[in-house]
């Protein structure tokens, strides 16, 4: 299909990442970071730091079509503080389809200088003034986008009961069993408590004290 008319127009991409990058570290874990190239714009993400084999990015930049040109560059590198950046792959993206239907979300694959896989880069791309637009449903979501936890509905999730004593209940008597307070006589009929005895007097049959005694014989 013949496409034409498309110079200035806009052409919306979102980088939203990559899957099974060829690994550029030995230790650590890489990071990763896409490059845009058409024409002579270059757009650049920011780099995912530990990003692995499996970086994600879900960034958005907007390209001013060029008649004639219905391809993207797109390169992955490999940030590097000390040396130089390490290159991953190269990819070739193809505008022919979001050109004709307004939408492509195909993974685009990289190669290495050698030509060898590489992974592949997935983009989102958008065209308003396409020819036979269709509007998507829902773009394919990614592997790494889906998320391991499934919820149950709320009418699917069990009731919770009371769980009985494993202890007898006590039985419960009427409280006319048991006589009101007030038939207790108070405090005060009560007699006093008998007090303790004096003591008695002392003995008068105790020996008299030291002066009574005859002196000792010599």
């Amino acid at each position: 299909m013949s496409i034409s008319g498309i110079q200035g127009h806009l052409l919306q991409v979102t980088v939203v990442g990559c899957t099974n990058l060829k690994n550029t570290e030995w230790i650590s874990r890489q990071d990763p970071y896409v490059c845009l190239e058409y024409g002579s714009t270059q757009h650049r993400t920011s780099t995912c730091t530990d990003g692995g084999k499996m970086p994600i990015f879900q960034e958005k930049f907007t390209f001013s079509l060029i008649e004639g040109l219905r391809e993207i560059n797109v390169v992955v590198w490999n940030s590097n503080t000390v040396t130089y950046d390490d290159f991953i792959g190269i990819g070739k993206v193809q505008l022919q389809r979001v050109l004709s239907y307004g939408y492509d979300d195909n993974p685009w694959p990289l190669q290495t200088k050698t030509g060898r896989y590489a992974g592949e880069a997935r983009l989102i791309m958008r065209y308003e003034k396409a020819q036979n637009p269709v509007i998507p449903f829902a773009p394919s979501a990614p592997p790494y986008a889906t998320s391991p936890y499934q919820f149950p509905p709320y009418s699917t999730l069990p009731q919770s009961y009371p769980t009985p004593s494993p202890y007898p209940a006590y039985p419960s008597y009427p409280s006319s069993m048991y006589p009101p307070l007030s038939t207790y006589p108070p405090p005060s009929a009560y007699p006093p408590p008998p007090l303790p005895s004096a003591y008695p007097p002392a003995s008068p049959y105790y020996p008299p004290g030291p002066g009574f005694y005859p002196p000792p014989p010599y």
